[in-house]
């Protein structure tokens, strides 16, 4: 082997590490979902379900590069407020709150994380 050839060698495997360091894997993005009924209720099973499906069809697979960190409120504002305090100190992505019980909450709870509504009714008078 030949002195040029045994640098370029060396140099192609010493860069190779770089190369493989530089190929990160893509970020996992974190959704909080506060739904403010319990977990017995049909329609929120449902919405739930298809909220999943719907990021599915759009390549956002729970568990592969998408963590959905859902919490349900039961119908009971201390519990809504635990679960917001929660959601908002694991610093997700965006949190998505269904209804207008959780609203207040998350509001309180986090103004750095943006929040989506669904369901809401009177989404000015709640905040």
């Amino acid at each position: 082997m030949k002195r040029r050839e045994f640098i370029a060698l060396v140099g192609a495997a010493a860069a190779w590490p770089f190369a493989v360091l530089s190929q990160q894997p893509e970020r996992v993005r974190r959704i909080g979902l506060l739904q403010g009924a319990g977990a017995g209720d049909l329609d929120l099973q449902a919405a739930f379900a298809a909220f999943v499906q719907a990021l599915q069809q759009l390549g956002w697979i729970d568990g592969r590069n998408v963590r959905i960190d859902h919490r349900l409120g039961a119908g009971d504002a201390d519990n809504i407020r635990k679960h917001a305090a929660e959601l908002a100190a694991l610093a997700p992505d965006v949190i998505v709150a269904s209804g207008s019980a959780p609203l207040g909450p998350l509001l309180q709870a986090t103004r750095t994380v943006p929040i989506v509504f669904l369901f809401v009714i009177d989404p000015v008078g709640s905040g």
